[in-house]
């Protein structure tokens, strides 16, 4: 039977919402992203199938979807750049060995996405088979068990989802029954009718959903697996584990871990030539679960003192800069932001003759301030420090412990490991580090390594470890998903597994940019607000002093300053430029992240980056370009010109399986479209019975005239032709078979 417009048009619009509840839940799973790049694609497929597009062309567009989506996330590659398809390929069959074989920690991350593609492709797929046969009540159940079962398995919360699909399910099917009866004579449509169906439909429906919502209810007969989880790692959660926390500072990091919500009250204000990281203090002692301070020693110093963190040896030629810091009211703390290499703080407003102390924490490197020995926060002040200009001779001159150079008592405390801290941790360092053989080319192996399309930056569903669970292990070994605190404790952890000295250092990055200085048009204004809370890692180099490293995926800082290569033999020295901490040098526009909890902190491209990357690749690969559109089409009308011969075969396929009552007669039409292709085309005014015995003159049989029998009594008697199918069907084949 032919749906009405009204009848489809409410079936694919049901069909559409009850998609989008069966993908909403799964942004809340681990280890899953983009899901609004996820639910466009499942829409396109949808709407493809809505509007009954070709076959062919639906698999067209659908594998040049996943195509583009695959090099997106996980190549670094053009699109029409043929080496990431050539490797793209291949992975897919290692990775068809590897599920095959039953190594599924060995899967690769281009490939799950492929995998979960066609899952998409799969549930669109059900869904319009559910909706082509009506099959709406069994559609809804199957959506309502889905969403219990996510809501009492896990932390989505359903509820709200479960009552949307019941008024929107029994809606659609009461408008469909009306719909139905309608069809059929049983009643007209007037405007009567209409109410005397949708007031009592409407008012049911609300009083149902009613007293489900606002009735008492008995308590959940088990616990639920999120409760049982709970329960058994309560003594676990206590103070900071528990719970979805709050981007920010905080000097507590004893229990690092958990997902983190995002804020964007801002904190402070700066004037500078450049944007820049900002300090507030560094951890020396892992613990398996975060960083503590090994102890607490205070030095005050007044206005216009020296900062004295040592912070680059005097054999390192600097240059001076200065920056103004202007700070919000709601900043709670009263230690100070300063840039890496601070020399002086200076002009602090409001100035207090004798009351202005500072005092420097030296184990940490956190800077207090004071007012008459009260805790107080300047509302702004000026701070002078030094870029360096490294060698590159120098920076991988140290290729092990020199104990002239490195005090025993400094060594073991930047060295610091617990007992516990398990041996594969310091197996995968050993491994990324092979091949090294200075401390330098060692941390930027380790630094590149979380480039790695396996380890993903998230803020959501980020994973706390439970009781005995290293913080480092878990996310290099289990979920592979976390943010700075994640990338930068393994980084750190990892160096001081083969002996290399480090520290953990918390701060800001360099914030968003807000406008030029009116006063000085070489410096720039930027604001940092919770968002751009962050961790890096610092590595110490004799002779060199701290050396900054920013291993968290899709950051940089922006401070950058020209070394001197001496055309040493490095393999990550090779480049003109060195940012002033040997942090990643990217360009800022690429990455248009500045600050740690950016809602996105994944390389992102504008519209004319993009552009320029296109025709870049267009122009280096044109040949290249040009030959496989050349080949796909040459390809696509050999397969269009010999259609006539593999067609019959795929529509012989189609209608062994076909169930639909309309089956003979679509049957029927294809052969007559063969038939025509085939050179045998039916003529405008003949009959189909004419028709049917010229086709037989030239087959010599009678087939074609028994066929036609059949459709003509089934199209115009209505007879049935339920039991004379498969006599139908072995007439349509043959003729179909003598066409090819």
């Amino acid at each position: 039977m032919i749906k009405s417009n009204f009848t489809l048009f409410l079936l694919y619009s049901y069909g559409c919402l009850l998609l989008l509840e069966w993908i909403w839940p799964i942004d809340h799973f681990p280890n899953t992203d983009h899901m609004k790049v996820f639910m466009l694609y499942m829409l396109i497929v949808f709407t493809l199938s809505f509007f009954k597009v070709k076959r062919i062309f639906q698999w067209i567009i659908n594998i040049f979807l996943v195509l583009i989506l695959v090099n997106r996330f996980h190549y670094d590659l053009g699109f029409f750049d043929y080496r990431w398809i050539l490797t793209f390929i291949n992975h897919v069959f290692e990775n068809i060995i590897w599920l095959t074989t039953g190594h599924f920690n060995e899967l690769t991350y281009e490939f799950k996405t492929l995998l979960f593609l066609l899952s998409l492709s799969i549930i669109v797929y059900f869904i319009n088979f559910f909706l082509n046969r009506n099959w709406i009540f069994f559609l809804f159940l199957l959506t309502v068990l889905y969403i219990s079962l996510l809501y009492s398995l896990s932390d989505y919360v359903g509820k709200p989802v479960i009552v949307r699909t019941v008024i929107l399910g029994f809606t659609t099917m009461g408008l469909l029954t009306f719909e139905n009866l309608m069809n059929k004579g049983r009643v007209n449509y007037y405007s009567e009718y209409v109410k005397k169906w949708m007031v009592p439909l409407v008012s049911m429906i609300t009083l149902f959903v009613l007293i489900g919502s606002l009735a008492p209810k008995p308590s959940p007969i088990w616990i639920s697996s999120k409760w049982s989880f709970q329960v058994l790692n309560q003594d676990d959660n206590v103070g900071s584990g528990g719970g979805t926390k709050t981007v920010g500072y905080d000097t507590d990091d004893s229990r690092l871990g958990g997902p983190i919500k995002d804020n964007d009250d801002p904190i402070f204000k700066y004037e500078s030539n450049q944007s820049i990281y900002w300090k507030m203090e560094t951890k020396d002692t892992y613990t398996g679960r975060g960083w503590v301070d090994s102890a607490s020693t205070q030095r005050p110093m007044k206005k216009e003192d020296f900062v004295m963190l040592n912070t680059y040896p005097d054999a390192i030629e600097t240059k001076i800069e200065t920056a103004r810091i202007t700070i919000n009211d709601n900043y709670q703390y009263n230690y100070i932001m300063y840039p890496e290499g601070i020399k002086k703080v200076v002009k602090i407003l409001p100035y207090k003759p004798g009351r202005n102390v500072f005092k420097l924490d030296t184990t940490i490197d956190r800077i207090s301030y004071f007012n008459n020995s009260i805790p107080e926060i300047p509302a702004s002040f000026e701070v002078e420090y030094e870029i360096p200009r490294y060698k590159a001779k120098d920076l991988i001159k140290t290729v092990k412990l020199d104990s002239n150079l490195i005090n025993a008592v400094f060594y073991q405390n930047y060295t610091q490991l617990p007992a516990n801290l398990p041996k594969r941790i310091g197996e995968l360092a050993q491994q990324i580090t092979t091949g090294k053989t200075n401390w330098y080319d060692k941390a930027k192996a380790i630094e590149t390594y979380f480039d790695r399309d396996e380890y993903r930056y998230t803020k959501k569903n980020v994973a706390f470890p439970g009781k005995n669970v290293d913080y480092v292990d878990q996310f290099l070994f289990d979920t592979k998903a976390g943010y700075c605190n994640n990338f930068s404790t393994s980084m750190a952890v990892m160096l001081r597994t083969i002996g290399i000295p480090t520290r953990w250092v918390k701060g800001f990055s360099g914030g968003n940019f807000v406008n030029n200085s009116k006063e000085d048009s070489s410096k720039q204004i930027y604001e940092v607000n919770v968002n751009n809370a962050h961790s890096w890692v610092e590595v110490f180099l004799p002779n060199q002093g701290w050396v900054a490293f920013e291993p968290t995926k899709g950051f940089s800082n922006s401070n950058e300053q020209n070394f001197t290569n001496n055309n040493e033999n490095s393999s990550t020295t090779q480049q003109q430029d060195l940012p002033t901490t040997v942090l990643k040098n990217k360009p800022m526009h690429e990455l248009e992240v500045t600050g740690e909890e950016s809602k996105n902190p994944k390389k992102t491209n504008n519209s004319s980056s993009l552009w320029s990357e296109i025709k870049q690749s267009i122009m280096n690969g044109w040949k290249e370009i040009f030959l496989s559109i050349g080949l796909i089409l040459a390809i696509i009308g050999i397969i269009y010109l010999n259609r006539r011969k593999w067609l019959p075969y795929y529509f012989m396929l189609i209608y062994r399986f076909n169930k639909k009552d309309n089956r003979l007669e679509l049957a029927y039409l294809t052969l007559l479209r063969q038939l025509a292709r085939y050179g045998l085309k039916r003529n405008e005014n003949e009959t189909l019975r004419n028709y049917a015995k010229y086709i037989d003159s030239l087959f010599t049989s009678s087939e074609m005239t028994e066929l036609t029998i059949y459709y003509e009594q089934y199209l115009y008697q209505q007879v049935s032709q339920e039991d004379n199918w498969e006599r139908c069907l072995k007439l349509w084949k043959n003729l179909m078979k003598r066409t090819i």
